[in-house]
């Protein structure tokens, strides 16, 4: 251990240098700026992936808004068409990539107490719901005799820089429209079989 004062171990030449460094208001500047350049990569960084999760999160609403007003414009869809409607959501999501992206497009009717039932459903990248199985609707859409489509856009999200702290963010949104030229929608056949493969 040394003992006394440190000075006395620096060159003759460092003390000066020292002295002046120490007096000089541009080195505490310097050692202010290097204690806080950290936290400023961080929040540039973080501004970064915010703004990429906003933005992907602002084209999953227009992908789905897009995917469902379009199949709402139909009388009936076929296994093509459908095909083409579910990867209408590739277009609107560019320049993101869209590999992992779900799209689900499904038709709900509801009976005379207002029940919903899927009466076809076909989804890309996703698990679809099943054919003619029951579905909740929101409250407001529990209305007797009625036909909806939902459609819904499953979107996993990894921070490029942030992924060690977040992980994968699922971003989900879903959108009801109805029919607008007839009261129901053919679907493609009559089984999920009928759908376009994934």
């Amino acid at each position: 251990m040394l003992a006394g004062s440190p000075a006395k171990y620096l060159p003759a030449w460092c003390l000066p240098m020292l002295r002046r460094f120490a007096r000089d208001p541009k080195a505490v500047a310097a050692i202010e700026f290097a204690m806080v350049l950290p936290f400023m990569i961080a929040l540039y960084i973080g501004a970064i992936e915010l703004g990429d999760g906003l933005a992907i999160r602002f084209r999953s609403t227009l992908a789905v808004r897009s995917v469902t007003s379009l199949a709402s414009q139909y009388v009936s869809i076929d296994t093509s068409t459908m095909s083409t409607i579910l990867n209408a959501a590739s277009t609107v999501m560019t320049p993101y990539s869209t590999s992992n992206m779900a799209i689900t497009l499904s038709e709900i009717t509801t009976n005379a107490s207002g029940q919903g039932k899927v009466t076809w459903s076909c989804s890309l990248n996703g698990t679809a719901h099943v054919w003619n199985s029951s579905y909740t609707l929101p409250t407001s859409l529990q209305t007797a005799n009625i036909t909806v489509l939902l459609g819904e856009v499953t979107y996993p999200y990894t921070p490029g820089m942030g992924y060690a702290i977040s992980g994968t963010i699922n971003i989900y949104q879903s959108m009801f429209f109805y029919p607008r030229l007839t009261s129901t929608i053919t679907g493609p056949g009559t089984a999920a079989s009928s759908c376009p493969a994934s």
